[in-house]
């Protein structure tokens, strides 16, 4: 079984690196920030939003990455569920695979 605590704490320290590589990622990573600020969507939506988007895109490192930031501001499984109902709707079968891969990092990540 994957462990995707390791994993993801991985990921966080690449992106890390290439930031510090790079200004203009420097910048894309600031405008990241400047998306995901609460203005008239809470951070728990919009990660729901970005939850769904990596599913429908079928970004695997993308899932785990904003899982756990949806945890962290406050989704609880039902409400992940029902984001991956929708994107599923959205994509199709590829991303009924990758709900599935989202749901077990869900459950090794609560």
């Amino acid at each position: 079984m994957e462990n995707y605590r390791e994993r993801l704490e991985e990921l966080k320290g690449k992106i890390r690196d290439l930031i510090l590589k790079s200004p203009e990622i420097a910048r894309f990573a600031q405008y990241v920030s400047l998306a995901e600020e609460k203005k008239f969507l809470d951070a728990k939506t919009k990660e729901l939003i970005s939850l769904g988007i990596a599913v429908a895109i079928r970004c695997e490192d993308c899932i785990l990455w904003h899982m756990e930031a949806a945890i962290k501001a406050g989704a609880n499984k039902d409400e992940i569920v029902d984001a991956l109902k929708v994107a599923i709707a959205m994509a199709g079968s590829p991303a009924l695979v990758y709900a599935i891969k989202a749901l077990e990092i869900m459950e090794k990540l609560l």
